[in-house]
């Protein structure tokens, strides 16, 4: 797999995808509202991208952005071959990727100029460590982190952050994590966890992570969620994640969706054995009534952007 992120005009969004899945999302685009596709590398980083951008008929037209305004290059390709060779070397980030296509420099303009935010201490701090709580978490992007610090101190009549602003505060607080998740090794326990909802999801119980804001949200949502042959489900929501970040323990919820408490207790029972077949450590007394909660963590979740 490619350790990648596509996005597509059609809001579709593929993680860590194939070549051959990559090359065929290239070879598709071209008609209307699917003309173009952006790929970001995991974790991502402040303005580092391929794009490819095609209408059937004409020619490729490929980009890549390697950080400030005077790295952003473009090429044209009469052909998808070609795009799909530099775009996976690209992703690899082999030696000499680039090199089939001819490329120029983009004027992008003067790179902006973000004014200092005018904060008092108080108010820096808390809106840093609210920003870097979420980060911790591990389900935000860039682009929603930079939102949520733009709207955090928001009040009727003031404003405090702007948009530049914020999106320079996101960028150095993502980029901080990333530099601290590099010292990482192996397996980490929110991985195990997604190996764990995997399982589920493919045994018949619906398993989502980071699901809705609240537990109200979830219960009333998740059933949406089920496909044809889903026995039950189980998740957490955002609340959830703040605790479990904040070392808390997880709390996950879950039940039948024939609404039985022998149901909802057959399906604690695989969310328990899946959960500790993967290394992870539960608390439940096997009461259908009350939560599971996974305790023991070590809460690092790779970012992904």
């Amino acid at each position: 797999m490619l350790e990648i992120v596509v996005k597509t005009e059609n809001w579709e969004r593929h993680v860590r995808v194939s070549a051959e899945e990559l090359a065929g999302l290239v070879r598709r685009i071209g008609g209307d509202g699917d003309l173009f596709l952006v790929v970001q590398r995991i974790p991502d980083l402040p303005d580092v991208f391929a794009q490819v951008w095609h209408k059937a008929g004409g020619d490729y037209t490929l980009e890549y952005r390697d950080g400030a305004a005077d790295r952003h290059f473009q090429a044209k390709a009469d052909g998808p071959e070609a795009v799909i060779a530099a775009m996976t070397g690209w992703a690899r980030q082999e030696a000499g990727w680039d090199a089939g296509l001819a490329w120029s420099l983009l004027d992008m303009g003067p790179a902006r100029e973000v004014p200092p935010l005018e904060l008092d201490e108080d108010e820096r701090e808390e809106l840093e460590e609210h920003v870097r709580e979420v980060l911790v978490g591990g389900y935000t992007s860039r682009a929603e982190l930079a939102e949520l610090a733009e709207e955090y101190l928001v009040t009727q009549d003031r404003r405090p952050v702007s948009r530049e602003q914020a999106e320079a505060l996101a960028d150095r607080l993502w980029l901080e994590r990333v530099a601290e998740q590099a010292s990482w090794q192996g397996e980490t326990d929110p991985e195990r966890l997604t190996r764990a909802f995997t399982a589920m999801e493919e045994a018949g119980i619906t398993a989502r992570e980071n699901f809705t804001c609240c537990r109200s949200c979830g219960q009333s949502e998740i059933g949406d969620e089920a496909g044809p042959n889903a026995r039950g489900f189980v998740y957490f929501h955002t609340q959830c994640t703040d605790s479990a970040a904040a070392g808390h323990g997880l709390m996950l919820l879950y039940g039948g969706f024939d609404g039985s408490s022998e149901t909802t207790a057959a399906i604690g029972q695989e969310v328990v054995a899946a959960l500790e077949a993967v290394g992870l450590h539960t608390e439940w007394d096997h009461d259908p009534g009350r939560a599971i909660t996974v305790t023991h963590l070590d809460w690092r979740r790779r970012l992904i952007g």
